[in-house]
């Protein structure tokens, strides 16, 4: 009787078997693990796309935004001349209620005894350095002259009156040429005559300056 050992070819039998089981895990894994990769990666990308349809979002929101801006510019613009014509009235008002109340004023300084023009220091002192004589006589007497007739048309002003001589009106003219309220002082020509109640010799003058408020 012949006796074959099939022992071995079992175990090779065997050891294949185990091979291609190996095999078919280690297939698994690296397939487990791809689906794995693609899942992270799925995920990565959804979240990226997210980022991305939230910034489109802001971008088309500022937009229309902005659409909306320029839609409405000429009703804005609009509205701001409104309130520009608005604002330049009320200057307007506010300018003609208080400046000639602050020109006549300022005259009344002039022509107050111990008063003067309203007048920077620092020009005062210069005008004393350079040109003594455009400096204002702080000892005149301004009762000397007298205003007659005091007219304001477009910033122009005309005074009219009497003085007792040529120099009471060349101290005026200097006082208002002075003043922070006055500019363009003229002189216009002036006439000798008698005063009808003291019958003294007076000037009668006039003079045009510009007004400055």
């Amino acid at each position: 009787m012949i006796r074959v050992n099939l022992l071995p070819q079992k175990r090779r039998a065997e050891t294949r078997q185990e091979a291609k089981q190996l095999w078919l895990v280690a297939v698994m894994v690296v397939f487990l693990a791809e689906v794995a990769a693609l899942f992270v990666f799925h995920g990565f990308k959804n979240e990226e796309l997210a980022d991305q349809q939230k910034k489109n979002t802001e971008i088309e929101s500022q937009i229309e935004q902005s659409k909306q801006s320029v839609l409405n510019h000429p009703e804005v613009t609009k509205k701001l001349e409104e309130l520009r014509a608005r604002e330049a009235a009320i200057g307007k008002l506010q300018t003609a209620r208080t400046g000639p109340t602050a020109i006549l004023l300022e005259l009344t300084h002039i022509l107050t005894p111990g008063r003067g023009p309203s007048v920077a220091p620092d020009k005062l002192s210069q005008l004393r350095r350079e040109n003594p004589l455009a400096v204002f006589n702080a000892n005149w007497d301004p009762r000397r002259l007298e205003i007659t007739s005091f007219a304001e048309s477009a910033r122009k002003v005309k005074l009219e009156g009497s003085a007792q001589d040529g120099e009471d009106v060349s101290e005026l003219a200097r006082r208002l040429n002075l003043s922070d309220y006055f500019s363009n002082v003229v002189l216009l020509p002036g006439k000798q005559e008698k005063d009808k109640d003291s019958g003294l010799p007076v000037i009668r003058f006039s003079l045009e300056a510009q007004v400055k408020y």
